[in-house]
């Protein structure tokens, strides 16, 4: 048996007790007598919003109902269950309801995207103080510890090699592509040079050439490190996943620059060298609000005198990023676990405080990452039938795909952002 058929028996033979809170509608104190109050909520939510709504009674909901131009549908399948759910749990509740098909949508990131403009105020602010007391808190196991870290790294990236292909472009690049600003529509569906910009814009903000010693932190599937040792750089490249250093190294040895990059298993507070440049791609978020300044001091500690740091990160409006810091969502419980999303204030005031280097450029491209998942979406449904036969069952599938449609949701509503930042001396 291979190591991928030994994970993904391991994963089918775990499937009951991984979708317990799924197959089981809450009935406690807080499911029956929350439940009046969540479906309140929810349509006072829904009634100004372009979308229509529909319940199992024929009932509909939503100002899209009320126009000639339709929004988004959003089918309520079981209104009981979904309202028990959301009132047990929240936004936890909402996705578990999707994954146990208490309620579909055709347009699922069309319906997200609404939704995602009122999140912040679906609940009245006398009751926002409230949350900390209601809703779950984050398991100290998934703080980013070194032990937490490479547990909530392998939750993800471990799935198998074979399962991010489905849907991954030819580059293997599972971060936010840069469509070209001028000649966007012509190259709009062109995933892969797309990719290949957002790579080439790090490396030249870092200043990565011909004998540069490069550390990126975050492997991924070894894309940046291949374009970066074709310039001529040496790169030592680490990351926490198993599963993707075996496949980095396998296509940088097809790329015959096996003696130009080195790939190692490492958490990033281990390294002990210095480079000429460090770039890391959507790593940050999954250090840690605790622990972002230990990060942002190893990369102070590790970077020589005169080089530069090219980051790409996703980050939350600060406001937003103050209320939920400490929250407990339906993405840490089944997607990131560990997960923080920073904002750029936060960055730049713990950058002045615990280290010696200094933002100096700072780039938003929001919609770039709204359409990268987009394309991401439609390539998962194409492939659905692969995700099956490796062994990733209905509740997985329909899971993933809120997860897509969740994220593409946070993007094109303004509520994620994704930057890049360059910090040097």
């Amino acid at each position: 048996m291979t190591t991928d058929d030994a994970r993904l028996a391991h994963h089918n033979a775990n499937a009951s007790t991984r979708w317990t809170a799924v197959a089981t509608v809450p009935c406690g104190l807080r499911a029956t007598m929350g439940r009046p109050v969540a479906a309140a909520l929810f349509r006072r939510m829904v009634r100004e919003l372009p979308v229509r709504v529909e319940f199992p009674d024929g009932s509909v909901l939503g100002a899209g109902s009320m126009s000639d131009a339709a929004g988004p549908r959003m089918l309520i399948h079981r209104s009981d269950d979904f309202f028990a759910r959301v009132a047990d749990s929240g936004l936890i509740g909402f996705g578990e309801a999707y994954m146990a098909g208490d309620w579909s949508a055709p347009d699922l990131a069309g319906v997200l995207t609404l939704l995602a403009t009122r999140i912040a105020t679906v609940v009245p602010a006398p009751l926002q103080h409230l949350r900390a007391i209601c809703l779950p808190r984050k398991p100290r196991s998934q703080r980013g510890t070194r032990a937490g870290a490479r547990a909530n790294v392998s939750h993800h990236y471990d799935l198998s090699n074979e399962f991010f292909s489905l849907f991954l472009d030819d580059t293997m690049t599972y971060s936010s592509a840069l469509f070209d600003r001028v000649a966007r529509r012509p190259e709009w569906n062109d995933l892969g040079n797309a990719q290949g910009r957002k790579f080439d814009e790090l490396l030249d903000a870092a200043g990565v050439t011909a004998g540069s010693r490069l550390l990126e932190i975050g492997t991924g599937w070894g894309e940046l490190a291949i374009r970066a040792a074709r310039r001529g750089a040496h790169v030592h490249t680490i990351t926490l996943s198993r599963e993707q250093q075996l496949l980095a190294r396998e296509r940088i040895a097809a790329a015959g620059l096996s003696q130009q990059i080195t790939v190692e298993l490492q958490d990033y507070r281990d390294v002990r060298d210095q480079y000429d440049a460090i770039v890391s791609v959507e790593m940050i978020e999954a250090v840690g609000y605790h622990h972002l300044p230990t990060y942002l001091r190893t990369l102070d500690r590790l970077l020589r005198p005169n080089g530069r740091i090219a980051l790409q990160a996703i980050t939350m409006p600060h406001d937003r990023m103050l209320a939920s810091r400490d929250s407990y969502t339906w993405v840490h419980k089944y997607i990131f676990p560990g997960g923080f999303l920073p904002s750029v204030e936060l960055l730049q005031e713990m950058t002045t405080r615990h280290t010696s280097l200094h933002i100096h450029d700072v780039r938003s491209f929001g919609p770039d990452y709204a359409h990268t998942l987009r394309l991401w979406s439609q390539r998962f449904t194409a492939h659905a039938s692969g995700a099956e036969a490796l062994g990733f069952d209905r509740v997985f599938r329909r899971m993933w795909r809120l997860y897509l449609a969740y994220s593409e949701a946070g993007f094109a509503s303004g509520y994620l952002d994704v930057h890049h930042f360059v910090l040097d001396r």
